[in-house]
């Protein structure tokens, strides 16, 4: 499992065109999936019966598909994007992975139907702001005990769009688990 901030595939650009689950620039990542047996979960935005949506797709070997829309939307998200429609779960290789996109992992309702859904991790791509790792450490931590769950967040580690010019995991390496 390889897991991607939010908007991965575009930076944090709320004005970029929307991205394809059948879009042959993702062909080298669904090459790589099936070359090492491996699931990527990258962050998207999508369009969807003319709606947009900020998404997680879940790439592997054998192409792409959209697994989770964002529920909680923040600032300037709510003029370009709809809200999608509350927590999901995917399941890989047996683990139940409950899904979610930075504003979500600060709703406790999101949280709270999230471990309603019997979860064995909660995976989340986000974009913080440097002066945010507290507060998604923070996060981390109670989603991890209200699911009684490993968690899995993948952050931008260096500058993005949207005013995110020093992101939160440009402080961090390695990987942190809770449970």
């Amino acid at each position: 499992m390889v897991v991607f901030p939010e908007l991965s595939l575009t930076g944090y650009e709320l004005d970029a065109e929307p991205v394809s689950p059948s879009e042959n620039a993702l062909r080298p990542i669904v090459e790589a999936a099936g070359e090492t047996g491996s699931v990527s979960l990258v962050g998207a935005p999508v369009e969807e019966q003319g709606r947009w949506f900020i998404a997680a797709l879940r790439i592997d070997g054998s192409g792409a598909t959209r697994a989770y829309r964002k529920s909680h939307l923040g600032g300037d998200e709510l003029d370009r994007f709809n809200a999608g429609d509350g927590p999901t779960v995917i399941k890989i290789d047996g683990w139940r992975l409950g899904m979610g996109i930075c504003k979500d992992t600060g709703i406790s309702e999101h949280t709270a139907g999230t471990a309603k859904l019997n979860i064995d991790v909660y995976i989340a791509g986000l974009v913080h702001l440097l002066e945010e790792l507290e507060e998604q450490d923070a996060r981390g931590q109670r989603i991890a005990a209200v699911c009684r769950s490993y968690i899995a967040f993948a952050s931008f580690a260096g500058p993005t769009s949207g005013g995110y010019d020093s992101t939160a995991a440009s402080q961090r390496s390695g990987l942190r688990t809770a449970r």
